[in-house]
């Protein structure tokens, strides 16, 4: 049994509701049923068929409508584990953090090859940590102060899946510096990120240990499901880069959020025009259940 679910940017109407369950029948889908509109602007079809032959069917380009489909199986997720850079906040750090040393374009061209895959993220990462040597430390701070924005459902989704007893871990390839007061603020139980080796007040330009990029965070997703006697199955992973893909990848439902194109083409899951509260409505909870901001 398979579930799809239409989440609306603006208002869903019945008849787009209706058209979806039409176009999964025209690809071969046994519609069971077609649910209520929820909080006039979500809503279920419960089918039957071959999932990758129905995802083709959808989404509705011509909407501004995120189109999930998934096995009705373990629906509501027990553990979330969540990129941080362009994810759950609305920047990447690194790029501002560089604009204070006067230099954020050069790296910020860096990053974004990076997380379209086209470079080497670690080699990438380490050569923009060695162009911050030098800069002042308190530069940090001031960042997280005045450009760090948390994403628009972030603290929502986080909040209440674990009100309903989710484990949730940021896991970051930026910096502990943000990502411990970030993960603090959205209300994750954990936390995890490369750190900045520090000399006095300024940044050495060096990574103090080993860096977390995506094979580290695919074995955290792992090793997470196993402390917490969960199935891969009732994991989700959400990011937006490349190096976010083999934790997509192995997560029962890996999203990928406003991503790149690797990223969103390996994920079950892409949310391209609604807010990360999105990732409540496909796992069957609606506002009235949502915990306050």
């Amino acid at each position: 049994m398979l579930i799809a679910t239409l989440i609306a940017a603006d208002q869903l109407e019945k008849g787009e509701l209706s058209s979806a369950a039409d176009r999964l029948a025209d690809a071969g889908a046994r519609i069971e049923q077609i649910g209520q509109i929820i909080d006039g602007k979500a809503g279920d079809i419960i089918c039957e068929g071959e999932i990758t032959a129905l995802r083709e069917a959808l989404p509705i380009d011509e909407a501004a409508i995120d189109f999930v489909l998934q096995p009705a199986e373990a629906r509501e997720k027990k553990l979330l584990i969540s990129d941080m850079d362009s994810t759950m906040i609305t920047v990447e750090c690194i790029d501002e953090l560089a604009g204070y040393a006067g230099i954020k374009d050069q790296i910020a061209e860096i990053t974004e090859r990076a997380m379209l895959g086209e470079l080497d993220f670690e080699e990438a990462l380490r050569g923009r940590v060695a162009l911050l040597a030098g800069l002042d430390i308190s530069a940090i701070d001031r960042c997280l102060d005045e450009k760090v924005q948390i994403m628009p459902g972030a603290k929502t989704l986080v909040r209440t899946m674990a009100a309903r007893g989710a484990k949730t871990i940021l896991v970051s390839g930026g910096f502990t510096r943000f990502a411990e007061p970030v993960a603090r603020d959205i209300g994750f139980d954990s936390s995890e990120a490369n750190i900045l080796e520090e000399q006095g007040s300024h940044l050495t330009g060096k990574l103090a240990g080993s860096v977390v990029d995506a094979q580290r965070k695919a074995e955290l997703l792992r090793q997470s499901a196993q402390s917490q006697g969960l199935s891969l199955g009732q994991c989700m992973a959400v990011g937006d880069g490349a190096n976010d893909i083999p934790m997509i990848a192995l997560a029962g439902t890996g999203v990928a959020y406003r991503a790149k194109p690797k990223a969103a083409a390996a994920a079950d899951v892409a949310i391209k025009h609604n807010d990360l509260s999105a990732l409540l409505y496909i796992q069957g909870i609606g506002a009235d259940k949502w915990e306050a901001k």
